[in-house]
Formats: C-alpha cells, sequence, structure tokens
C-alpha cells in the first residue's frame, strides 16, 4: 500500500473534488484518519498479516470427533464496484476427519476479517475463506469430510443508493460431504437456516 502521505493527498483531491473545503475546522485531520482507517480496512492486501491458522490432531487428548462442527459471527468488507461496505454474518462448519486436525475456532474469525479486509464480491469471499481453512485443515490423506460457510451481507450499494432497497445476499461455499451427500447438505443448510435471519 502507498505511503500515509500519498494517502492523505487523495482525500485531500476527493474533499475538493465533491465540493467540500478540506481546510474547514471539521476537516483538517480528516485526511490523515481516512489515511489511517484505510490502511486497517484494507490490511487484507498485505500478505504478511495473513493469520496463521493453529490446528489439533484429532484424537490427541483421547477423544475423536467426526461430527459437525460450527462457528457464527460477523464480517464487515467493501464491496469493490462502488466502494461501499458490505456486511452481515458468516456460519462456519466442518467435519473433522478422524484422523485428521481440529481447528481452533478462534482462528475462523481471524481468517474471514482478513480476506474481507479489501475490495471484494460475496461470490469470491467465501471461496477465499473456504479454501483457505479448507488447505489448513488438510494433513497429507487427511482432509476434512466436509467444510462449507456462509455469508449472508447487506451492501450498502444496494440499500443507500441506486435501487435503495434492504436486502441480504446470501453465499454458500460447499466442500465434500456437505456437497455430495445430500442428508449431510440437509444437516447444514437446516443449521443455516436455524440460526439466521437475525437469530
Amino acid at each position: 500500500m502507498t505511503s500515509n502521505k500519498e494517502l492523505e493527498d487523495i482525500v485531500r483531491q476527493f474533499l475538493i473534488g465533491i465540493g467540500e473545503n478540506p481546510d474547514r475546522e471539521g476537516l483538517i485531520d480528516t485526511p490523515q484518519r481516512v489515511a489511517k482507517m484505510w490502511k486497517e480496512i484494507f490490511r487484507g492486501y498485505d500478505k504478511s498479516q495473513i493469520p496463521k491458522v493453529t490446528v489439533f490432531n484429532n484424537g490427541s487428548d483421547g477423544i475423536v470427533y467426526d461430527e459437525m462442527i460450527t462457528d457464527t459471527g460477523d464480517f464487515y468488507s467493501q464491496c469493490e464496484h462502488h466502494t461501499a461496505p458490505f456486511f452481515g454474518k458468516y456460519y462456519f462448519a466442518y467435519i473433522p476427519h478422524p484422523n485428521g486436525k481440529l481447528l481452533g475456532l478462534s482462528k475462523v474469525a481471524r481468517v474471514v476479517d482478513y480476506f474481507s479486509a479489501k475490495l471484494q464480491i460475496q461470490e469470491r469471499l467465501v471461496h477465499e475463506i473456504t479454501n483457505y481453512l479448507y488447505t489448513s485443515l488438510s494433513d497429507g490423506e487427511y482432509k476434512p469430510i466436509a467444510l462449507a460457510i456462509t455469508l449472508e451481507g447487506e451492501h450498502l450499494c444496494k440499500t443507500m443508493r441506486g435501487v435503495k432497497k434492504k436486502g441480504k445476499m446470501r453465499t454458500t461455499q460447499l466442500i465434500g460431504a456437505f456437497k455430495e451427500d445430500p442428508a449431510s447438505r440437509s444437516e447444514y443448510i437446516s443449521w443455516v437456516n436455524t440460526n439466521g435471519n437475525g437469530k
């Protein structure tokens, strides 16, 4: 990413371009604040900040787990078409291989945050998150039996401009049994639907 000074100059030109005076009292520090914010919300371009996913050997504590494990949380990103925010909830689940790896679940939120922190489309975002977590959990021949993530997001480029209609977009990527086995897929989709819609 470019220097803070260059970013601040861009913000000043933007303020002038929309008809503002960047030297008025309320805006004097705005270029500096926006430049700092951009460094934070677009940190997903910095490959040195990609989170390291902690995994554990399944059965290492005497318990082998091969049922669905789930996690939910919030995400925030920026639409690459209008640079307007889109945000909402994520729903993550996986079924570990009995001889494979278990995931440190706090890492799911970190991975979601990292790949969300750049200009995105929701369709790409689900793929980047899912593929990174699946790769992290794969140990040679022992890969997760199933893994999936669903994003349900409100896009301000639709809500506050253009058609100005409130609504949510849902995108899902399914891997393994969640994609290939109807019963497993139904279990996952039912769990998402039960926990979605603001519940």
